[in-house]
């Protein structure tokens, strides 16, 4: 594997990018190694400016859905960039895009568009907030919703225990406001309810957590978060920023069950393109300017060029169910794969899958949350992560990820995936 003009371009974006890259994950800086540069992908394939080619298991981290490049998607971007990129103005397809949203998720009465997942869920709380009239909110212990100042903050050490800011740049102020949870832990819920009375907004979560690696909720636990909201009066927001359109149709929260009173999304909506959005109860939408007080807004915010990736792709997924079948299928094999594997070669290493997502945790452990997603031995998934790509294999760079497969995995491809598993998994452990 060349990796030549990867390494120069690297060492160029170090002198006029912060660490040389536009997100942190993208720096190899968990496995070791300089980053790839992409020039290209297609189908199931991505190739680098080396013109090495690999099979990938992010695919943008989640939306692409239906593999790279697809030529319906391509087409409703070339059509739309032929009457401009922009208007910052209302148009037609926008409409469209709601209207086939609200359709498709049961929970989602109206819904805003914006223009990242980050912008999302940071105007969610701020619904929140204005339609309770409450400062504080709670999230979980290693999800995230973005790089919003609510949303760095470190746990405190108990129930009434203020957070830390997790990063300088965010103020006390901000880290009073926000309670954090261990996930899948009631209880602690519970006792952060009890001990903040009447002051919680909004409560926070991915329903399944792709962020500390793909992590599933305990059986009850979604439920009990509902009920609890429901006694408080608190907003329960789902971040389905990774889930949504991929778990299913409708998301983590129809496969669950589970109504949330707001939902936020992205990647997917835009079908690639940069999109996200948040929705749910119009009674709590209309908060939102101009209908409302809440005030929120962007220049960019339903671009048409997004909006027309976006509404080829929701068409696509709504009119062709079988692709949660091809997705469904795809990640059973892989896991069954990947399981087998370990279990030829006597490993006992943790592997959460639903559906097209998945993780493989170099830990015997269930990881069931982040201190236990933690006890991963993450140097062995450095070496693993490599012992993957100089195999063609090309997955995110870090053991607190989850993949994400496409429906352009044939079966050959996924029988490759599992043959590269098992010999790097022999490589790393000899």
């Amino acid at each position: 594997m060349n990796t030549s003009t990867s390494q120069q371009l690297f060492e160029k974006a170090q002198n006029y990018i912060p660490g040389g890259v536009n997100s942190p994950v993208r720096a190899f800086r968990a496995v070791g190694g300089n980053p790839i540069f992409i020039k290209s992908a297609k189908g199931p394939y991505i190739y680098d400016e080396d013109g090495n080619e690999y099979i990938e298991l992010i695919n943008s981290w989640g939306p692409m859905i239906l593999g790279h490049a697809h030529e319906l998607i391509q087409k409703a971007v070339s059509d739309a960039i032929q009457h401009s990129f922009s208007f910052g103005a209302p148009t037609r397809r926008e409409v469209e895009i709601a209207e086939l949203i609200v359709s498709m998720v049961p929970s989602i009465e109206k819904v805003r568009m914006v223009n990242s997942g980050t912008e999302a869920t940071m105007s969610a709380i701020r619904v929140a907030r204005g339609y309770t009239g409450r400062d504080k909110i709670i999230k979980f212990e290693g999800c995230y919703h973005g790089h919003g100042d609510s949303f760095l903050i470190a746990a405190g050490s108990g129930a009434v225990t203020f957070g830390t800011p997790d990063s300088p740049g965010v103020t006390k102020g901000v880290a009073n406001d926000t309670l954090t949870a261990p996930y899948n832990d009631l209880e602690a819920v519970q006792q952060l309810v009890d001990a903040n009375k009447g002051q919680i907004a909004a409560l926070i979560l991915e329903p399944v957590v792709g962020n500390m690696g793909c992590v599933l909720p305990k059986e009850g636990f979604l439920e009990g978060l509902r009920r609890i909201c429901d006694e408080e009066g608190i907003v329960l927001i789902l971040d389905e920023v990774m889930t949504g359109f991929r778990l299913s149709k409708g998301g983590a929260q129809e496969r669950f069950g589970i109504t949330p009173d707001l939902t936020t999304l992205g990647k997917i909506i835009g079908g690639g393109m940069p999109v996200g959005a948040y929705g749910g109860k119009a009674e709590i939408m209309n908060y939102v300017s101009p209908a409302g007080p809440v005030y929120q807004a962007g220049t960019l915010s339903g671009n048409p060029i997004a909006m027309a990736a976006g509404y080829t792709m929701l068409t696509y997924l709504n009119e062709h169910p079988e692709v949660y079948t091809q997705l469904e299928n795809a990640g059973n094999k892989l896991a069954n794969g990947f399981r087998a594997s370990m279990e030829k070669l006597g490993l006992n290493y943790t592997l959460n899958q639903i559906g097209s997502m998945y993780t493989l945790f170099f830990t015997p452990d269930a990881v069931t949350d982040f201190p236990s997603a933690k006890s991963s031995d993450l140097p062995l998934f450095g070496k693993y992560f490599h012992a993957m790509l100089n195999r063609g294999i090309y997955m995110g760079p870090s053991q607190f990820e989850a993949m994400f497969l496409s429906i352009a995995l044939t079966d050959a491809h996924l029988e490759r995936i599992i043959a590269a598993n098992e010999e790097a998994l022999i490589e790393i452990t000899a």
